[in-house]
């Protein structure tokens, strides 16, 4: 009698056939994470895996070693909300900004007392009585020295996207959400400012200001604001640019990262997103008086 289904069959032991190469590839077993990561690598190379799995597996190995200090982000660059603040200036920073959880904070900045989602913020319109502080959850918060590893774990357990880090002294050192944690693994993960940007995107927003793409040329920013952006006087030495977030990065002294501001030309340029070490997107503002 033919033998039912001989392609499934085929199927299963091409598979065992496939685990066993891997296993024999393996043995014998590699003493440290490097010896591993390093025969993950030559896996790859045998077709054993593919690289996207290779980078996964490695971020999940290297993960294991790291804390919630080593993906956080650090306290100054963190968008909080003051719990006093007038509702219209809540709302404006939560659309500036555009995350989807804050930290709310009474009187200090170290004093946190809730998150924030910037969707319950929005019930505040239909019943203007209502209290902010009524709309806050409870705040989570872990030492710096928490690993990444178990801090997946509770993220999941407790269904928290965000928690605070404490120092030693239980000092605010920063925050870090899921997305951090998981971007160890599978890399960045795209946002609504990755969307792919023709060169030299200028667009205007409802406020009255623009968002600006980082590589804008910088004569393309000139025209549309009717600037002259050009680097300072640096002794003999003659630098010049073409976009505009080579300017800024250059005047700063540094790539910028997320959050901070520059001002220039009568302009405000403030980071919204970075990738790759340079600049994506900048929010434009004219700038206050006397801020430069």
């Amino acid at each position: 009698m033919a033998e039912p289904h001989p392609s499934r069959h085929s199927e299963r032991e091409d598979k065992r056939s496939l685990f066993q190469k891997l296993v024999e590839f393996i043995k014998p077993g590699p003493d440290s994470t490097d010896e591993l990561i390093e025969t993950l690598a030559e896996a790859e190379d045998k077709e054993l895996i593919d690289a996207e799995s290779r980078i996964m597996l490695e971020g999940v190995l290297r993960m294991a070693d790291m804390t919630a200090g080593d993906a956080m982000v650090a306290a100054p660059r963190m968008d909080l909300l003051d719990i006093d603040a007038p509702y219209q200036d809540l709302l404006h920073q939560v659309i500036t900004t555009a995350h989807s959880r804050f930290p709310v904070y009474q009187g200090e900045r170290e004093n946190i007392i809730g998150i924030l989602l910037a969707k319950d913020l929005l019930k505040r319109q239909r019943a203007p009585e209502l209290k902010i502080r009524a709309l806050l959850r409870p705040a989570a918060f872990v030492p710096e020295s928490k690993g990444l590893n178990d801090l997946l774990r509770t993220f999941r357990i407790n269904r928290n996207h965000l928690a605070i880090v404490v120092d030693e002294f239980g000092r605010t050192a920063g925050l870090i959400t899921i997305e951090d944690v998981l971007e160890q693994i599978v890399g960045e993960i795209e946002d609504e400012f990755d969307i792919e940007a023709d060169e030299g995107d200028i667009f205007a927003l409802a406020d009255k200001t623009w968002r600006v793409a980082g590589d804008t040329p910088l004569e393309r920013v000139n025209e549309s604001f009717n600037v002259q952006l050009e680097p300072a006087p640096d002794g003999d030495l003659e630098v010049e640019f073409d976009t505009i977030g080579g300017l800024i990065a250059h005047e700063m002294g540094h790539v910028p990262k997320r959050g901070e501001h520059f001002s220039m030309g009568g302009l405000y340029f403030q980071v919204l997103h970075t990738k790759g070490g340079s600049v994506r997107w900048f929010k434009v503002s004219p700038a206050p008086a006397g801020a430069e």
